[in-house]
């Protein structure tokens, strides 16, 4: 990650500090990068894959027993 350092010089003011630090994170493509990270999802392992997918056979499983007892109706299954 790039930092910015803005200094203040002798006869500046404060909007003009923030003007230019704005413009450096601007020209520095900081944000966009930042942005693209942000709704990024981890890649899940093979083991965590197998392991819901076990998860989901079970449940369906249950649910079809359910069913078959009249404990459930039958649109449950969908």
């Amino acid at each position: 990650m790039i930092n910015i350092e803005v200094t203040k010089n002798n006869n500046e003011n404060d909007m003009n500090i923030m003007r230019r630090f704005t413009k450096r994170v601007r020209n520095s493509g900081i944000l966009p990068r930042v942005r693209s990270i942000r709704y990024n999802n981890k890649i899940t392992s093979k083991y965590i894959k197998k392991k819901d997918a076990l998860k989901k056979i079970e449940k369906r499983e249950e649910i079809k027993k359910l069913i078959k007892l009249g404990k459930l109706p039958e649109n449950r299954l969908r």
